[in-house]
């Protein structure tokens, strides 16, 4: 059974930092594609970050280009979004999701998400 845990949400002022974690379980994170998402309340859910199954390769969102950075830890089997110069409207849950295949067009597992607040 695939499980995604998300942690490290929480309050922080306009131009702080948080650092989202996502335990998984059941798979391994080096060998499928991650992603992050986020949906802020009466906005769909949206694409923020993901990282590829194999080496580094990284993709953003335009809005947190610059200043969010997905990493894994493959030892921890982890995922992690670095947010920094956080802005109000940053704010929204933030997903962690996981590609059934290298192949997969849609992620198919996700997280039950974490609240990031940022305060003007």
């Amino acid at each position: 059974q695939v499980q995604l845990v998300e942690s490290g949400g929480g309050l922080v002022q306009a131009g702080g930092s948080l650092r989202l974690s996502c335990a998984v379980s059941g798979r391994t994170v080096s060998m499928y594609p991650m992603g992050w998402f986020r949906q802020a309340p009466g906005k769909e859910r949206e694409f923020v970050a993901s990282i590829r199954w194999s080496g580094s390769f990284t993709d953003y969102v335009g809005s947190v280009k610059g200043r969010f950075t997905i990493s894994r830890d493959n030892a921890k089997n982890t995922v992690y979004l670095q947010m920094n110069s956080l802005k109000p409207e940053d704010t929204a849950v933030y997903y962690c999701a996981s590609k059934k295949s290298v192949s997969s067009s849609t992620y198919d597992f996700w997280g039950q998400g974490t609240q990031v607040t940022v305060s003007s």
